[in-house]
């Protein structure tokens, strides 16, 4: 869980970058010249992330040798660079961060052992007296914690968007099997799932009831919106009607200004109409 491993092994052992990397270049390259009708972009993510100066410094020992290999081999492959958000202090500081990664993943089986200070080694040992107690409903390594851990994740997407609007996040982990928790990641603004295989069934058949959920939401909020526009559409259709027939038995003057109001009023209601129409 924690220690010397992720990217901490990537400062101290540079050329573990290097050969991870150029595993990843070449495997791309020869798919790409086998399927010249494919658009390979390979994601390179760099794990375990917790500062935006450590992450670039093994960004920059990536790209130096993806370039590389990339121009050895005459090809024009694009690639991405990335880091998982496994840390709390990745994720509170997740704007600083996505200067230098251009997506996120969440490893949540990290990050929840880091946000509860548990280790899914021994948790099982004294989880039961938990849930006995009705201080846990769930099991945290199971079902998302979206209350501590779901608020990091919401946090670091919203804050790394606004540096990198282009960002896309996803979701790497048991979690990611769990239709409750797939849902929350869908209302966050994940992109993407990532499971065992078993899960994957069941994870897209949870993103797709979100995704169904979400549109089915809009749909709503629009027809009360169209409801609403139709309701003032018929008070202002009433206003003018009743302002045309004062408008008949006034003097001239009087017609002359009511005449104006009364074609501006139309005007705006017609171009109101024309809306709820295409609508």
């Amino acid at each position: 869980m924690m220690g010397h491993r992720g990217l901490r092994l990537a400062v101290t052992y540079p050329e573990i970058a290097k050969m991870q990397t150029k595993a990843v270049i070449r495997a791309a390259i020869n798919v790409q010249k086998k399927h010249a009708d494919w658009n390979i972009v390979p994601e390179i993510m760099i794990p375990l992330s917790c500062d935006s100066k450590e992450l670039k410094y093994v960004k920059d020992i990536v790209v130096a040798t993806a370039d590389a290999e990339i121009a050895a081999a005459g090809s024009d492959m694009k690639y991405e660079v990335g880091t998982m958000i496994e840390i709390p202090r990745a994720a509170l500081t997740a704007a600083d961060i996505a200067k230098e990664a251009e997506f996120f993943c969440f490893g949540t089986n990290d990050l929840t052992q880091m946000t509860f200070g548990f280790s899914r080694d021994d948790a099982g040992k004294f989880l039961d007296a938990y849930y006995d107690a009705k201080i846990f409903e769930n099991d945290p390594f199971a079902k998302l914690d979206q209350t501590g851990v779901g608020q990091l994740m919401e946090m670091a997407v919203k804050n790394g968007k606004a540096t990198r609007p282009e960002l896309h996040c996803g979701i790497c982990g048991e979690h990611g099997g769990d239709p409750s928790s797939v849902e929350f990641c869908h209302k966050i603004g994940l992109d993407y799932v990532s499971c065992s295989p078993f899960r994957v069934p069941i994870a897209r058949l949870a993103a797709a009831q979100a995704a169904i959920a979400e549109n089915n939401a809009k749909k709503e909020a629009a027809t009360v919106s169209k409801e609403e526009l139709e309701a003032r559409l018929a008070a202002a259709k009433e206003t003018l009607a009743k302002l045309q027939d004062a408008a008949a038995d006034a003097t001239d003057d009087i017609k002359e200004v009511v005449a104006k109001g009364l074609k501006s009023i139309k005007a705006g209601w017609e171009e109101a109409k024309k809306t709820f129409d295409a609508e």
